[in-house]
């Protein structure tokens, strides 16, 4: 299963990975030419991606998400 995540935030040009089992996120620019890098590109232009992930939800805060609340 993997344990690293590539994510995008809405208003935001760049990508993060997250890495679970280190706790961290990074700011992350694909590489010229990869798949990841295509993706990206696609994502500038609307589209939303999704692979390997079953839940995803933004919330304005970490107290909010800590607290349950599904809407921001």
């Amino acid at each position: 299963m993997a344990r690293v995540v590539v994510l995008g935030v809405p208003g935001e040009t760049g990508l993060w990975v997250a890495d679970l089992d280190a706790g961290t996120v990074t700011a992350f620019q694909p590489p010229a030419g990869s798949a990841l890098d295509a993706a990206s590109k696609l994502r500038a232009s609307g589209a939303v991606i999704l692979k390997g992930v079953d839940f995803s939800v933004a919330v304005k805060s970490a107290d909010d998400a800590f607290s349950g609340h599904l809407d921001g």
